[in-house]
């Protein structure tokens, strides 16, 4: 047998109902040691990989380039694509949000914190954070939060809970 008819296999990651199309890549990268450069090469997609855990999907992703993801991640290309906010809803690139009582119930970044439109968590009617209460720090993309805590200080996001104000209705 020659060595370059071995195929590299991976660890899946399923991922989160919910999840950012960031937040989904950096799990299934450091499950299977990879760098956005890595799977950019594994997939044939480049560069876009690292544009999309920094949330940049301009020109937006085909279907083409999301079913060569697909390929290689296990997961189906209709899961990847509600991973992305839908083409008539606006997103904000920056600052990510997070709600903590959100991540507390599921540990991943939602999608839908990074809407224009969304102002607060409707489902625990808290107000989203855009930074540390401890130490000011902004949120890293998704793509790279590990254990789930700032940065920074390392202040777990579940604490941040206590710190989030009520949205008024």
């Amino acid at each position: 047998m020659e060595v370059e008819n071995i195929k590299p296999w991976l660890f899946r990651v399923q991922p989160y109902q919910g999840e950012s199309l960031s937040h989904f890549l950096g799990r299934f990268r450091r499950a299977n040691d990879l760098t956005p450069t890595g799977l950019g090469k594994a997939t044939g997609l480049g560069g876009a990989i690292a544009r999309w855990e920094k949330f940049r999907f301009n020109p937006p992703a085909s279907r083409q380039q999301l079913e060569a993801l697909a390929t290689v991640v296990g997961v189906d290309a209709d899961s990847l694509e509600e991973m992305l906010a839908p083409a008539r809803v606006g997103m904000n690139l920056e600052p990510i949000r997070l709600c903590a009582a959100c991540y507390a119930d599921s540990p991943c970044h939602k999608i839908e914190w990074q809407f224009k439109a969304t102002k607060g968590c409707d489902r625990h009617k808290l107000h989203l954070l855009s930074e540390c209460p401890n130490c000011g720090g902004r949120f890293k993309i998704p793509a790279l939060w590990i254990d789930g805590h700032c940065q920074r200080c390392f202040m777990r996001f579940t604490e941040m809970e206590n710190y989030q104000k009520f949205v008024e209705v």
